[in-house]
């Protein structure tokens, strides 16, 4: 049972670096923008990765930019299969990956409770 995580594991960071360099390098889609695969998981059976994106581009629209992606697995799929010595690859499903954003917004809070804090004891003094 390891054998098998550690397997879907290191197919999962393969994909990872061929999927960064695959979408940066040979889709010249101007829908999609600047996108970062943050991360893959691979299922135990590796008939399915799904592939967690950020955008780097907050204005972006979110789910155009996973629509195109999707339209465009299989064109990864093929390209992935060229540089891989596997049999099979998993089908490709895009999700957002969210923790990015949501990171930037708990820290700009943290922020802002820092500034306000310092300011209710400048004023207190």
């Amino acid at each position: 049972m390891p054998k098998d995580f550690n397997r879907s594991r290191r197919v999962a960071e393969q994909m990872q670096r061929e999927l960064a360099l695959l979408i940066q390098r040979e889709i010249k889609d101007p829908r999609i923008g600047m996108v970062t695969v943050s991360s893959v998981d691979v299922s135990r059976d590796l008939s399915v990765a799904k592939v967690y994106v950020t955008l780097l581009d907050e204005d972006q629209d979110i789910k155009l930019t996973l629509d195109v992606l999707q339209k465009a697995s299989g064109f990864l799929r093929h390209e992935l299969g060229r540089s891989s010595s596997m049999r099979s690859l998993p089908q490709i499903r895009f999700y957002y990956d969210e923790s990015i954003s949501r990171g930037a917004k708990l820290s700009s809070l943290i922020n802002e409770a820092i500034a306000s804090d310092e300011k209710k004891h400048q004023d207190d003094d």
